[in-house]
């Protein structure tokens, strides 16, 4: 299906002089100067023009012919020996179909012999690679990178089928961690449950690094280490993922570790939730992003001034920007063939220069056939919030003797892959979330 997506480019660079687009495949990576080899994952662009994972490759785009060159690296028997099967160029042309296909060391001769005028490149290195064949030509870096962006933001119907697919066994791995969650186990133990039912499943790649955070560690938003053993009475949030056919899937949720929340922390959790239900709801075509952010941070705030950790009217405290102190981050971000999709600031559009707003992944309208994470979230970071009860403007608005009591609470988020629909969504997360669901499933 990838000639879709070569389809829209050529759309978008409908070029009446002879040019060309170059783009070079990812090669093999190795740690450091070892010969410990990274598992391969194919640069996302390359891959959404080719469908060809492996390394090696490069392929040319002829505008005025709309034609597609792919060129493979020709392997010998040590290759072989060490990787596996060298597929022959019957193998390759079944496989991949592209309109022409060479060797690489053919390059030097398909350039010359379709003679362009100007060529695209994604990247100064790729161009500096593409001048040793054609040194006096043109080279534009901008269009390219622009007209990839605007076709990838945009999926298509087989697009959306993979994305469906890595959701679905996403929905699988994340109810495995819920059922196996206890106290007493570590954190790495639910990354090994969660792998587990990835990789059972068929998904080896996974889309991020995963969080599986416990305690205080639930505050820190790229967590990593996952190597605390998770205590009764802990909150513990699980963010992860992985890809099926280079397509992401990316879920959050937050779990009491002893199968059932305190009073503080189930309402901490009600407020981010009903703050992500909320903005679900709002989500279709012609909705601001940076509208739903707002809308997420004034009812998680109202929920900590039910529970008395803010005080003021939600007015004063969004335009105190009180709610950054909780909702450090932005409300979501485009997925796709990467977990942090590309097109979230097209030309012309900057970042709000705002306290938690300007950490906005995302500033778009949205429109039918993108796909978005919804992850709202309330942290309490003493980083953020010690200083806050030391400034007059900001301390006002805070109640210091319950914050102090809670600085180790860790923190709540929620997060779901919806897919923008004509008339609305498609949330493809299917995940217990209810608090009344999630305790249901931890006592049996």
């Amino acid at each position: 299906m990838h000639h879709l997506h070569r389809n829209k480019l050529f759309s978008l660079l409908d070029d009446e002089e002879s040019a060309i687009v170059y783009m070079k495949g990812a090669d093999l990576m190795y740690r450091y100067d070892t010969d410990y080899e990274f598992p391969f994952r194919q640069e996302s662009n390359f891959w959404y023009l080719t469908g060809v994972n492996e390394p090696d490759f490069h392929l040319v785009l002829d505008l005025k012919k709309q034609e597609y060159h792919l060129f493979a690296p020709k392997r010998d028997a040590q290759y072989a020996v060490w990787h596996g099967i060298v597929k022959s160029k019957e193998e390759l042309q079944e496989e991949y179909q592209p309109d022409h296909l060479h060797y690489e060391n053919k390059l030097p001769q398909v350039m010359k012999e379709l003679d362009p005028e100007k060529i695209y490149c994604v990247d100064e290195k790729q161009a500096e690679f593409i001048e040793k064949f054609e040194r006096e030509l043109p080279i534009d870096l901008d269009t390219l990178e622009d007209a990839l962006t605007h076709c990838r933001v945009f999926k298509t119907g087989w697009e959306l089928d993979q994305m469906r697919e890595a959701g679905r066994v996403n929905n699988i791995a994340h109810k495995g961690v819920l059922d196996a969650l206890e106290p007493g186990k570590y954190e790495h133990e639910m990354k090994a449950v969660f792998d587990y039912h990835q990789i059972e499943n068929g998904l080896m790649q996974d889309a991020y690094n995963g969080i599986f955070a416990a305690g205080k560690n639930s505050a820190i938003l790229h967590y990593v280490d996952n190597n605390r053993q998770i205590r009764d009475g802990d909150l513990f949030l699980i963010d992860a993922g992985y890809e099926y056919n280079g397509y992401s899937s990316d879920i959050t949720r937050t779990y009491p570790a002893n199968g059932e929340f305190t009073s503080m922390q189930a309402k901490v959790y009600e407020a981010v939730l009903e703050a992500q239900k909320q903005v679900i709801e709002s989500s279709k075509p012609d909705v601001k992003m940076e509208d739903l952010h707002i809308l997420a941070a004034r009812i998680m705030m109202q929920g900590l001034k039910d529970v008395g950790i803010v005080n003021g009217s939600i007015d004063d405290l969004m335009e105190n920007d009180i709610f950054a102190l909780f909702f450090p981050h932005g409300l979501g971000h485009f997925l796709g063939l990467d977990t942090h999709d590309v097109g979230g600031y097209p030309k012309g559009v900057d970042r709000i220069e705002r306290p938690g707003i300007k950490y906005l992944r995302m500033r778009r309208t949205l429109q039918p056939g993108m796909v978005l994470t919804i992850e709202p979230g309330l942290y309490f970071v003493p980083a953020l919030l010690k200083p806050a009860l030391e400034d007059d403007k900001a301390s006002k608005f805070l109640n210091e003797s319950k914050l102090k009591d809670i600085m180790d609470f860790g923190g709540v988020r929620i997060e779901d892959n919806l897919i923008i629909t004509e008339d609305g969504y498609e949330n493809m997360t299917d995940v217990p979330k209810e608090r009344a669901n999630i305790e249901k499933v931890m006592e049996s």
